[in-house]
């Protein structure tokens, strides 16, 4: 009877591999990043990575978390505080990784007309099949499937609210772009953008209209939304915060006067607005001096409590600010023991830029600081995931609060905006915590 049941199970472990039937067993994934390979559906040839708890209800709620340009889901598994909540909180998180190109390198696709179509194709089409995939894998609360996500993943966010508001039930858009705001790819890069250029701004029904004819026959509940941006982002503008408040708010019959203002913490200003029965369906965070540099220290812990995640059991998680002092680092690797690729993308007299720095030594580093030298007249203007000084010459990129670890054989990835004079090359002599760095 033992070696008929090997049998049985290892033609049934092939079957599953082959794709000739679904996988009915239990998942052993838990508390660990584990890549789906075959998950259904994937016209935007995307990669898949589930974070699942080890403690769970039996019909677990799922966010779905996702990377700005130039990252990876496993990125942001890293750079982000969602997957700890989730051991808090018991919800599963897909890691979406995006491998559009469009100026920056793996950004989700919000520009394409498949990608502005329900059921049209491209990436929101490969997204709803990870949701499916792990709503039949693990058993998951199909009422109970959130967004979130960053820069890209932020205006992807609003983009899987407008396309399937019969999936998703809330979003958490951070540095986000209303839905259908670029006109196509080449809309997209800075260089030529009207969407991000600084000058976008079309009337409330126009927005709200651009969200009803995504899924015309449509009828049902909308999704909850919570918007967050800096005051001075320069890469996605500070003002694009305010046409997405006017985009939702007009999609749910709301005044543009929010219903009540905060601060729930120090430079966090909150603006609500709720309907008739008492309940705030669009929020909006402006981070007072913020760059494009979000979710930073607590802001995960929000959106949770948003979307009716956090246990009322327990208290909530603490959402201080990070301090404003660098936390301590390790000592030194050995010389040669990290690695450095860069992402360009240049325009006449500006550049943003993505840098990935992996752990290739054999302990874990805990707290960073990386120094890099800039061409001459390159000027740093905003960053994102690190803080910067000086602004240009040898600079040094510190963590921020909540990505200071990098285990063995992991990566974190940073980036910023930035002016120059026509000397657009990338950064040389990189070191991490002192010791020197290979460019690949």
């Amino acid at each position: 009877m033992r070696i008929r049941r090997k049998l049985l199970l290892a033609l049934a472990a092939s079957l599953v591999a082959a794709g000739l039937v679904a996988p009915t067993v239990g998942p052993a994934y838990a508390a660990s990043l584990t890549e789906v390979t075959s998950f259904g559906d994937n016209p935007g040839r995307m990669r898949m990575h589930v974070y699942v708890p080890d403690n769970r209800p039996a019909r677990p709620a799922v966010v779905v978390a996702m990377h700005g340009c130039g990252g990876s889901g496993p990125g942001f598994y890293s750079g982000s505080e969602f997957a700890s909540l989730a051991d808090r909180h018991g919800y599963i998180v897909i890691y979406p990784s995006a491998t559009q190109q469009a100026g920056f390198g793996n950004c989700f696709d919000v520009w394409s007309d498949a990608a502005k179509r329900r059921g049209g194709g491209s990436d929101p089409v490969s997204i709803v099949s990870m949701v499916r995939y792990v709503q039949q894998q693990y058993a998951a609360d199909p009422e109970r499937v959130y967004a979130t996500g960053s820069s890209s993943g932020g205006m992807m966010t609003n983009h899987m609210l407008a396309l399937y508001p019969d999936l998703f039930k809330a979003g958490a858009a951070f540095m986000g772009v209303p839905f259908n705001c670029f006109a196509n790819a080449a809309d997209f890069p800075p260089t030529s953008s009207q969407c991000t250029g600084g000058n976008m701004n079309r009337t409330p029904q126009q927005w709200g209209d651009a969200v009803r004819q995504a899924y015309p026959g449509h009828s049902g509940p909308r999704p909850r939304v919570q918007l967050w941006h800096g005051t001075n982002d320069t890469l996605v503008p500070y003002s694009l915060l305010q046409e997405a408040i006017e985009q939702w708010t007009n999609v749910f019959g709301l005044s543009q006067t929010p219903t009540s203002t905060d601060t729930p913490q120090a430079n966090w200003n909150r603006r609500r607005y709720a309907d008739s029965g008492g309940t705030v369906q669009v929020e909006a965070y402006s981070i007072q001096g913020a760059g494009h540099s979000l979710p930073s220290g607590g802001m995960a812990a929000s959106a949770i409590a948003f979307f009716g995640l956090t246990d009322p059991t327990t208290p909530p998680p603490t959402t201080t600010p990070p301090p404003t002092t660098p936390p301590p680092t390790t000592p030194p690797p050995a010389s040669g023991a990290c690695r450095v690729t860069v992402d360009v993308n240049a325009w006449n007299t500006g550049l943003t830029e993505n840098i990935t720095v992996t752990n290739t030594g054999t302990s874990a580093v805990n707290g960073w600081s990386v120094v890099f030298t800039l061409p001459g007249g390159q000027t740093i203007t905003s960053g994102w995931n690190a803080t910067y000084s000086p602004s240009s010459g040898q600079v040094t990129a510190r963590n921020v609060a909540y990505n200071g670890g990098i285990p063995t054989n992991g990566s974190v990835s940073f980036g910023f905006q930035a002016t120059h004079t026509g000397n657009n090359a990338r950064p040389s002599s990189f070191t991490l915590n002192g010791a020197s760095c290979t460019v690949a």
